[in-house]
């Protein structure tokens, strides 16, 4: 059998609506302050948007219709008592979890329901 090596996450990608784009950017980039990047000429009809997070690419993707899943993407920061607190303030819904050793962690939902899991090590 031969061993996989994996090397690192090199996306993860979460769905909103069709033609809610604008929408979207507007929370990735304005509310969280991530930078987008471009996407292969090839993909551009397919909609969506693209983001570089920490040397990883979230992908929005496009679908008819999104429903609340335990799908997301988990991401490690240092300052999560201040990210948490400017999420709330910003009225993102935001949800305890449960703890883990050495990890203080709580989850957001962006505004198509896509939940998101921002981590720090403690």
């Amino acid at each position: 059998m031969t061993k996989i090596r994996f090397e690192r996450l090199h996306h993860v990608q979460v769905c909103i609506p069709t033609g809610e784009e604008d929408t979207a950017r507007s929370f990735y980039t304005g509310v969280l302050g991530l930078q987008e990047i471009e996407k292969p000429d090839a993909l551009k009809p397919n909609g969506g948007l693209w983001y570089e997070v920490a040397g990883i690419e979230l992908h929005i993707g496009t679908e008819p219709h999104t429903e609340q899943s335990k799908r997301h993407p988990a991401f490690e920061i240092s300052n999560l008592e201040q990210v948490k607190d400017h999420l709330i303030k910003e009225g993102v819904k935001t949800k305890e979890e449960t703890e883990i050793p050495g990890m203080k962690r709580f989850s957001f939902f962006d505004p198509f329901n896509n939940r998101i899991e921002f981590l720090e090590k403690c």
